[in-house]
């Protein structure tokens, strides 16, 4: 079969690729990061101040929050993007909108999270604002998801 040398490929996007390369440096950096939490937040901090605002200012609230509520979690970046960890597995990630050009900023968790709930359960929620109601889920979530 003839290749077209015109017809792009249905390969990773530019901001797929981009996140990838940032992964692969931080896993250089993540035997650093596991070994003291103060390196994993600064490099969450230098994350969240690369973020345009209103992004920034949602991502720092929501770092203070994880922090306050939720000290067994250890700070770490992954795949670009600020995340918390317990016994080396992320248990929950904030996703800049702008990472993606998506139209909210996303709050996830992985499956090391403890938030079964039955047959089907949410694991990612869309922020476009902190209110203290918002607030308010997202501490009962992560104290929820760290047991």
């Amino acid at each position: 079969m003839a290749s077209d040398k015109n017809s792009k490929s249905a390969g990773f996007s530019d901001e797929e690729k981009a996140a990838m390369k940032e992964r692969a440096k931080e896993l250089k950096a993540e035997e650093r990061a596991n070994k003291s939490k103060e390196a994993g937040e600064k490099d969450i901090l230098e994350k969240i101040g690369e973020m345009p605002e209103p992004d920034r200012s949602i991502a720092m609230r929501l770092h203070e929050l994880i922090k306050a509520n939720a000290p067994v979690l250890w700070p770490k970046t992954w795949y670009g993007m600020p995340a918390y960890a317990k016994d080396g597995k992320v248990v929950c990630f904030f996703q800049s909108g702008q990472k993606f050009e998506s139209r909210y900023c996303t709050f996830g968790f992985n499956d090391s999270a403890k938030l079964d709930d039955g047959s089907m359960w949410p694991t990612s929620f869309a922020l476009v604002k902190l209110t203290a109601e918002v607030e308010a889920k997202i501490v009962d979530l992560v104290k929820k998801a760290v047991g």
